[in-house]
């Protein structure tokens, strides 16, 4: 208790008067699940209205004695503008412009408007990202914010859209080559399957970075690279999905600290490679994937009882 409260007191010092971070989603109790060896506490995102997509995850990795804590997901849709407007990317004079962004006004009644980023003062997001998209962004930086404050050395986040395709219990062991090929203490996010898959359950590469109007990646060189390390896996530069994460506790700071500074722009799985000493792996042979045919509610809210917008 003596470290978790030390913990939050410098998580207050290093990352109040934040920006995006004062719109996290805060996790009030004391939250539990059952984990595995070297991981210290396991987070699936789940919004409210999904019950069945989180009992399908639940189906999925009971069986193999991982019951992982249910983050109740912002819910994106239900962000005011204000909140939207405070979250994004203010656009000043001598930041780079003039290409397509979505904006929405606060006298807009929530209508997204598309046009290249001009307007100084104007808060912009990359072209059509929708509401629900920054929702899920929250709730990646709403769990790596709880995992700091309690002081968690090494977390799994997953979405509720997974697929768990062989027994999970070996990341523990993964976590282990992982250390030795490369050391404890020198890398920050281990993706549990190898490149998102398609609906087609092909693997879908990603090999450099999204434009930003207020942050440049100073070597593009870096997210291009993709480096075998061991037998199970390889370092790379970039990613598309962010279904299943074990994430050290250097990169929930690197990545705290990217969005405190830079705010929301694009989707959270074309950010988390952006910060410049980040350091990336995946494994060789998919464990826990995405599920192709997965419902998204990022651009639509689908489930019963909403209207699409």
């Amino acid at each position: 208790m003596i470290k978790r409260i030390a913990c939050m007191v410098i998580a207050f010092s290093f990352f109040c008067e934040a920006g995006v971070l004062n719109h996290l989603k805060k996790i009030e109790n004391d939250a539990e699940c059952q984990t595995i060896r070297n991981i210290d506490f396991i987070y699936l995102i789940n919004l409210d209205e999904r019950p069945e997509k989180y009992q399908m995850c639940i189906d999925q990795l009971r069986p193999y004695g991982i019951d992982p804590y249910r983050f109740s997901a912002v819910y994106g849709w239900n962000l005011t503008l204000e909140q939207i407007n405070d979250i994004g990317v203010k656009y000043r004079p001598g930041m780079d412009s003039g290409f397509m962004a979505t904006s929405y006004l606060l006298d807009g009644n929530f209508k997204p408007q598309h046009e290249l980023i001009a307007i100084p003062g104007r808060t912009y997001f990359t072209h059509c990202m929708a509401r629900g998209t920054i929702g899920i962004v929250l709730s990646h930086l709403s769990v790596l914010m709880n995992a700091y404050n309690s002081g968690y050395e090494t977390i799994w986040v997953m979405e509720d859209d997974i697929e768990v395709i062989s027994d999970p219990s070996v990341i523990s062991d993964l976590i282990d080559e992982l250390d030795q090929a490369v050391g404890k203490n020198k890398w920050d996010i281990l993706f549990t399957d190898k490149d998102i898959r398609s609906a087609k359950g092909e693997h879908i590469p990603a090999y450099g970075y999204a434009r930003r109007p207020n942050y440049k990646v100073k070597n593009l060189k870096r997210v291009e690279n993709r480096e075998k390390v061991s037998r199970n896996l390889r370092r790379i530069g970039a990613r598309f999905g962010a279904t299943s994460m074990i994430i050290r506790r250097s990169g929930i700071k690197k990545l705290l600290k990217f969005y405190k500074k830079y705010n929301v722009f694009h989707p959270y799985d074309m950010d988390f490679h952006a910060p410049e000493y980040i350091r990336l792996y995946t494994v060789l042979k998919d464990i826990v994937s995405n599920k192709t045919d997965a419902i998204s509610d990022n651009g639509l809210h689908n489930f019963k009882g909403k209207d699409n917008e």
